[in-house]
């Protein structure tokens, strides 16, 4: 006998298989996010090096146009104990943050205390929690708790994303504003995203536009936006394999300020 069922029936999850993780809070726009072109200006030169499968240095010198140039060395250690960014200063502590995130087979939960002081009765609190309803279909919130003396106040934001097979839809809603962003890839070349901001604080909406092209006969790849304040910028990118060396070219205007920045960057590894 033939098999009835079509396609789509074929692919669809069997009762009971697991939802899958919906990932972290902060990753939720990600996708559409990664379409936009990062700002840049002047010159730049990165420099990554593995030094063990633990431990990676990385060496940036930026020559700016618009302001002092400088040179950052960073250290990452990652393995099985880490130190906090915090326990690797010799100076008297500024802020004291704590972490925790638990990540399950549906859901995902996280909470961060910041600057908890018995003494003064004073902390600030972040909560995210993420539930995968579906294959699909992610929903969750947020809670950031402040308590300082003579005030205390809560915010609480929902947020919900939705995945289909060849886009996404993301909303976050809440006292301060909503969040609102799509994404969508139209083929292996081109992919779009839309993302909306509003904050009811400052009373002020932004729109913007992304789009990213992707060349990989040449190596190269090219990503553009156009936002509602009339800036306009693109970069684009090119790998030169087999020598692990990524150069990167970047131009911005924005037409209601009158003010244009371009970028070059190399980067190393």
């Amino acid at each position: 006998m033939g098999n009835a069922l079509g396609p789509a029936a074929r692919r669809a999850p069997r009762r009971g298989e697991p939802l899958g993780n919906p990932g972290s809070f902060d990753e939720l726009h990600r996708q559409c996010k990664e379409v936009f072109p990062q700002q840049m200006e002047g010159v730049k030169l990165i420099v990554n090096k593995a030094l063990s499968s633990h431990f990676q240095v990385t060496h940036t010198v930026h020559m700016s146009t618009l302001g002092p140039s400088n040179y950052h060395f960073n250290a990452t250690y990652v393995g099985d104990r880490q130190l906090s960014p915090t326990e690797t200063h010799l100076s008297k502590f500024v802020t004291w943050q704590f972490d925790g995130e638990y990540r399950g087979d549906d859901c995902t939960a996280t909470l961060t205390l910041g600057n908890p002081d018995l003494l003064s009765e004073s902390v600030i609190m972040v909560a995210h929690f993420l539930q995968s309803v579906t294959s699909r279909l992610v929903l969750g919130g947020e809670m950031v708790y402040h308590r300082r003396p003579g005030e205390e106040g809560a915010i609480v934001t929902l947020a919900g994303k939705y995945t289909a097979l060849k886009w996404v839809a993301t909303l976050n809603i809440g006292y301060g504003g909503a969040h609102a962003s799509y994404y969508h890839k139209a083929n292996e070349q081109v992919q779009v995203g839309v993302e909306l901001e509003a904050n009811t604080r400052l009373q002020d909406t932004t729109f913007a536009f992304g789009y990213q092209l992707n060349l990989p006969q040449a190596n190269m790849v090219f990503r553009g936006l156009l936002d509602s304040n009339w800036c306009v910028g693109g970069v684009l990118e090119k790998k030169l394999p087999p020598l692990p060396v990524t150069l990167a070219l970047g131009a911005f205007l924005n037409h209601w300020k009158n003010r244009f920045h371009c970028g070059f960057s190399v980067i190393v590894g």
